[in-house]
């Protein structure tokens, strides 16, 4: 089994950063595709980005291209998302994700989910 543990939200002013981790423990995720995920109050879950296991190939999503980037940690059972030029409308409970086979927008896809973070941007 793979635990995942989501880090760094917060409360930030609109266009500041967060820089969101997730730390995998009970298995490594060296070889897992990584995605992030949100879900804003009365929302359905919103893909964001996902990283397949080599770092190689990243997906985001239109709503947050140019200002998020994923990525994988040196050691590889951390995954990042940076979050720059923060909006309010990014508000939400922000979710790490992983699978050892699938990978992409679809939630469906992973098997594996962290507890989530709260990021609330303020105008």
């Amino acid at each position: 089994q793979v635990q995942l543990v989501e880090s760094g939200g917060g409360l930030v002013q609109a266009g500041g950063s967060l820089r969101l981790s997730c730390a995998a423990s009970g298995r490594t995720i060296s070889y897992y595709a990584m995605g992030w995920f949100r879900q804003a109050p009365g929302k359905d879950r919103e893909f964001i980005a996902a990283i397949n296991w080599s770092g190689l190939s990243t997906v985001d999503a239109d709503s947050v291209k140019g200002r998020f980037t994923i990525s994988r940690g040196n050691a590889k059972n951390t995954v990042y998302l940076q979050m720059n030029s923060l909006k309010p409308e990014d508000t939400a409970v922000y979710y790490c994700a992983g699978d050892d086979t699938n990978w992409g927008r679809n939630p469906g896809f992973y098997r594996y989910w962290g507890q989530g973070t709260q990021v609330t941007v303020s105008s």
